[in-house]
This record gives structure tokens, C-alpha cells and sequence, in this order.
């Protein structure tokens, strides 16, 4: 990362009426979150897709529960990092004008004071009841194998988004929105290769004139960088508070 490249962005977002950002989970990671999927591919021995589908879930939901236990437990260790406090920063600069849109299903934005978020894969906090459809929050207690809905007493489901199923209308379609009509886009911890999530990114570049900025922030170069007007490349928790403190 360059100060020169760092003056760029902070003059963007200087001047920006709106700002998006996308992030993935390699902010989270930078906290100690595990990313998804292990090198193999494989969770303990078996197909992500046998954990992360509704095909799986039907087969054997006591295994999707015991996946997502052990994934709840482990978010219920780790904390926000200098990256997600410095996002909650810029979201007390543009206020409703700022929208945070993340892949990651941790909840470690909200936690760092984050609020307009829009969580286009779920969140480990909720659960959905396969029969009444409600939504709550459960936090992150373990809830066994087979939990049920206190309402209905249905059979209740992670409120994640698996293999194979759309993302939430009222969730993607103010992401979109949010892209379309920002100045600067922030991509952030992400290689841009999930969809629909990295199509934010052409949409942010495919606007009316001007085009939107298109700021990267990675470890390293990814498939989001041909896209990217600048890349600032190093940890998020050590980039972004530097962004942050450029602005003033």
C-alpha cells in the first residue's frame, strides 16, 4: 500500500455523497473466524454441500445443526477487530447515506457499532422456522440438534443462505440499489468471486457518469482488482483505520 494510493481514496470519499461497502470474510478472519471452507474443501470428513444445502439439511439436519453449533461457538470467542470499528467510523460520517453490505454471517459488524447493514448470507444469530417462517434472534447458545420453534414447535433452520438458494429480496435488492447510487464503493476482505455478491461491483462501475470509485482492499490482488480504480493492499485492520484517519 502506497501513501499515494491511500490520498486517492481518502479524496474519493472526501467528496462522496454515498458510500458503499462489501465485505467478505477475510475481515473477519483478521479476528480469528475461520474461513468457510477448509483447504480440502471438507468439514470434519464430509461435503460443505452435505451442511450448507437445503438437500443436506433434509437428509441429516442433526449434522447442519452440529456444523453450525460448532461455528456459532466459535463466533461466541472471537471479537471485532480495528477493521470493523473503523467501518462503524464511517458510517457516523455518512450516516443513512452509508450502506455496509457483507457475505460474512458473524454478526461482528453489528457488534462493533455498524447499524445500516445488510446481510445478503444470513447471520449465525438467527434461526427460521420451517413452519411459521419467523425469524429470530437466537444469539449464540448452542441450540442442539434438533431445536424447535417456541411458537409453533416447527422445526427451526439456521437463518443462512446455503448452496443452491437465492438471496432474500428485501436484502439484495437495497445492496443493488445501494451500488447503483453510490460515489465510492469500498470492496473489502473479498476475492469477488461469490455471486451474485461480487456482481456489486460492475453495477457500481456500470452507473450513470460518473462512475463510482472503486476502492480494494485485500491482503493481496484478487479478481476484484482489474475492477479497481485503487488497491490498498494489506490487513483490513490495519488499512481501513488508516483510511479513517487520512479522511480526519
Amino acid at each position: 500500500m502506497t501513501d499515494d494510493n491511500l490520498i486517492r481514496a481518502a479524496d474519493w470519499l472526501r467528496l462522496a455523497e454515498r458510500v458503499c461497502v462489501l465485505t467478505g470474510a477475510g475481515v473477519s478472519a483478521e479476528s480469528g473466524v475461520p474461513t468457510f471452507r477448509a483447504s480440502d474443501g471438507l468439514w470434519e470428513g464430509h461435503r460443505i454441500e452435505d451442511v450448507a444445502s437445503p438437500e443436506g439439511f433434509e437428509r441429516d439436519p442433526g449434522l447442519v445443526w452440529n456444523f453450525y453449533n460448532a461455528r456459532r461457538a466459535n463466533v461466541k470467542t472471537v471479537k471485532p477487530n480495528p477493521g470493523h470499528y473503523a467501518l462503524a467510523k464511517l458510517e457516523e460520517r455518512w450516516g443513512d447515506r452509508f450502506t455496509l453490505v457483507t457475505q460474512n454471517v458473524d454478526g461482528l459488524h453489528r457488534a462493533a457499532g455498524s447499524k445500516n447493514i445488510l446481510e445478503i448470507h444470513g447471520s449465525l444469530h438467527r434461526t427460521r422456522c420451517l413452519c411459521c417462517a419467523k425469524v429470530e434472534d437466537r444469539g449464540l447458545e448452542p441450540l442442539g440438534e434438533a431445536p424447535e420453534c417456541p411458537h409453533c414447535h416447527g422445526q427451526l433452520r439456521p437463518d443462512i443462505v446455503w448452496f443452491g438458494e437465492a438471496l432474500p429480496n428485501d436484502i439484495w435488492e437495497p445492496a443493488l440499489v445501494a451500488a447503483h447510487e453510490c460515489d465510492v464503493l469500498l470492496v473489502v476482505g473479498t476475492s469477488a468471486v461469490v455471486h451474485p455478491a461480487a456482481s456489486l461491483i460492475p453495477v457500481a462501475k456500470g452507473r450513470k457518469q460518473p462512475a463510482a470509485k472503486v476502492v480494494e482492499i485485500n491482503l493481496t490482488p484478487t479478481e476484484a482488482s482489474r475492477h479497481a480504480d485503487v488497491g490498498l493492499y494489506g490487513p483490513s485492520g490495519q488499512v481501513l483505520p488508516k483510511l479513517v484517519e487520512r479522511l480526519g
